[in-house]
Order: C-alpha cells, then structure tokens, then sequence
C-alpha cells in the first residue's frame, strides 16, 4: 500500500497541469447563479447611495432631542425630502433618504405623537439609526473579484448596483463514460439477473451540473478494451473534460485505465483514499480524463474532493476548497493506511456539537449518503476516540 498517493499531494500535481478556461460568454445577471465571474466588477455608486433612515421613526437634530418637536414633513421612501426645518422633527421611513439638517433617527416606538407634535426622548449620540451614504462601498471599489462563484447575495449585490449582465467563464463541456455490461438504465421493467439500475449516471449528471458544468454526452462502456478506446477517442472529441466511473481498478474487466494509457498519458492513479482508492487521472490528446471508481459512494467522494475542484479550477473558481469546520467526535476509530471520509451526522448534545458516523459505510451504499449531513474527515493513521475533535465537511457545501 506505500504506493498510495495522499489525496492533497495528487490534487496539487493534477491542478498544477491545468490552465483555466479563456472563453466567456454574457450572461444576464438573475442566469449567472452558480457561474464563475471572469473579471473583477467594481461598484458603480456609493452603497448605500444616499445617508437613509435604518427604522421607521423621527428624523432630528440630536440638539432638538430631549423635547416636543413639531412634524414639518413625512418621508416615504423614494422621496426627496426637503431640508429640515430648526427645531421640527421630520415622519421617517426604514430607507427613506434623511433630509439635510437630521443627524439622528429615533426609532418610533420610543416616541410619542401629540397630535401634530411628537415627544421625543433625550438622546446623547449622533448618528443613531443612520446609514451613511458609502458606509457599505463607495464607487470604483472592487464589487466582487475575477473567479467568484456567484450565489444569490452576489447576484443581488450586482442587481443592487445596476448591473444587468456580468461576464463569465463558459461552463466546461463534460462526457461521462460509464463502464459496467451489469449496469441497466432506470425504467427498464424487469432487472435481469445479475444486473443493476445505473445510479451513478443521475448521480454524476447532478454532481457535474451543480459544479457548472454542462454534460454533452453519455457513453455506456461495453466491458472490452476496444470500446473503451472507441468511446474515449469520441469523448475528447466533443469534451473539454471526460469523467469516467469504473474500469480503474485491477481486474481482468477494468479497461479504463489502460485506454487512457495506450490513447494519452495517464498521470496518477491509486490513492490513499476510503472509499476511492482506484481514482485515475490522465489525458488523452491534450483533454484531462478523470477516472473515478463505480461505486456510487466512491464516486460521490472522489468526484466532490477531487473532480470538483478540477471543474472549477477550469472555470477560473478561486476558492476551490470544501467549506469544512470542526466538531467533537461521538465515536471511536482506528487509525488505517488511507484517509477516510465517512459520512455521517452532526447533532447537537448539552451545547456540544457532535459527529456521528453512520453504521453502513460501505461504497455501494447511497442511502447513508442521502442521509447524512457531512464527511467526517479520519487522516491517515490517526485513530480518533470519543471527545476529540474531528473535521468535517458539510455536503451541502459540495452540493
């Protein structure tokens, strides 16, 4: 097992090798979730665009507080309200622009209204309930960075000024080849024997399109070296990336790797990983093929620690990291030769957050990855018991 590559050192070599993608296209701002920006957008106002009122209330001077003040104006929100006149209190919106003059906004709850006048209590800081004009951003800082993911806040940070279309990196063409002569496509009304429903094409088209990708075919592998070989020539064809699930393995059916060698190169293979230890990754004429094993849990590991950062990577993605944090174990495990990424669950005890992995952890296994909530990381060779910390990576961060 010495000739296992931990699963960093063979991410680093792998995107090392890669250059991001130079296409772009024009995307209208609400269509780019998910997308990479392929430049950095600076602010064209000041955030927000005038100093406004953080509550419904009465704008004022801080020196007129403390008294009964008449009301010289109401100021919905979206009106430009007049100056304010000495010794009066304006009717404020939350957002509505303050009128020269107010330096302070009390909240209405603290008031009382006496017929055309308001009472208004003491107060000693100016600025209270107050939005300053830039206090957010002012025009020309850097809005969002070249290679941000875009989220709802980004796409409403853009919205918000005045953006109606953004420039991003074209989403990546995908194939998945898929080996296994068991493997029998969803909908078929008899499971003959020996054969299985292909879960990890549904499972692999949601992980790639979730990752902004675009898949642009699907090759079903029959189980001999030729059609493997035929299958990976059309793929590089049409793809700018080709993912593979199955045939990487050692066994006499296990074509995938050996095509990838006599058509390309094939630049590493064989991980310190559980489960996803027959990962591949090599290239044919100049396109990067990712092999993946064929169980379905191994495929969702390996493809969300290693083919995703490989996508967004192409994309121009800067942060290429799962989002991870660190919890208390509520189990104990033996330290082995290949890190582990089990899934499980997090719960909360007493105010301790606890990791729990599930009992079945078994590759072929999909229902505990459904039911999980992350990947509880066990590096290589450390055994965790009960009460230390433990990393782990939510999966809804990778998905």
């Amino acid at each position: 097992m010495s000739d296992l590559i931990p699963l960093q050192v063979a991410l680093d070599s792998i995107l090392a090798t890669l250059s991001p993608s130079s296409e772009t296209e024009t995307l209208a701002v609400p269509q780019a979730l998910g997308r990479v920006l392929a430049e950095s957008v600076r602010a064209r106002l000041d955030s927000p665009p005038y100093t406004n009122s953080a509550m419904d209330g009465f704008a004022l001077r801080l020196a007129d507080s403390g008294r009964e003040l008449a009301i010289s104006q109401r100021i919905p929100a979206g009106h430009v309200p007049a100056p304010l006149e000495p010794g009066t209190a304006a009717r404020i919106f939350t957002g509505a622009q303050l009128p020269s003059g107010a330096d302070i906004v009390v909240m209405q709850e603290d008031c009382e209204i006496v017929g055309d006048s308001v009472r208004i209590p003491l107060r000693s800081e100016q600025g209270e309930n107050v939005r300053l004009r830039g206090h957010e951003l002012r025009a020309g800082e850097v809005l969002l960075d070249a290679g941000e993911r875009l989220g709802p806040p980004a796409l409403g940070l853009l919205a918000s000024q005045g953006f109606a279309t953004v420039l991003c990196t074209k989403k990546p063409k995908v194939a998945l080849l898929q080996s296994g002569d068991e493997l029998v496509e969803p909908g078929t009304a008899d499971l003959p024997p020996g054969a299985i429903y292909n879960s990890n094409r549904s499972l692999l088209e949601g992980l790639t399109q979730q990752v902004g990708a675009e898949v642009v075919g699907v090759w079903r592998l029959a189980d001999t070296f030729d059609a493997t070989c035929e299958a990976l020539k059309e793929a590089v064809a049409l793809a700018d990336v080709v993912i593979t699930t199955g045939g990487v393995s050692v066994g006499e059916e296990d074509h995938v790797k050996p095509a990838i060698e006599a058509l390309g190169e094939l630049a590493l293979w064989r991980l310190a990983l559980k489960p996803g230890k027959p990962f591949a990754f090599g290239s044919v004429r100049g396109v990067p093929v990712i092999g993946l094993p064929g169980n379905p849990s191994s495929v969702l590991v390996t493809f969300s620690l290693l083919a995703r950062p490989i996508l967004l990577a192409y994309q121009g993605a800067r942060d290429l990291n799962p989002l991870s944090f660190w919890v208390t174990a509520d189990f104990h495990r033996e330290g082995g030769l290949r890190a582990e990424y089990l899934r499980g669950t997090v719960v909360s005890e007493q105010g301790v957050t606890k990791a729990r992995p599930y009992q079945n952890q078994s590759s072929g296994a999909l229902q505990s990855a459904v039911q999980s909530d992350v990947l509880i990381v066990a590096p290589v060779g450390q055994t965790i018991v009960e009460g230390d910390s433990v990393e782990v990576i939510p999966l809804r961060s990778l998905f």
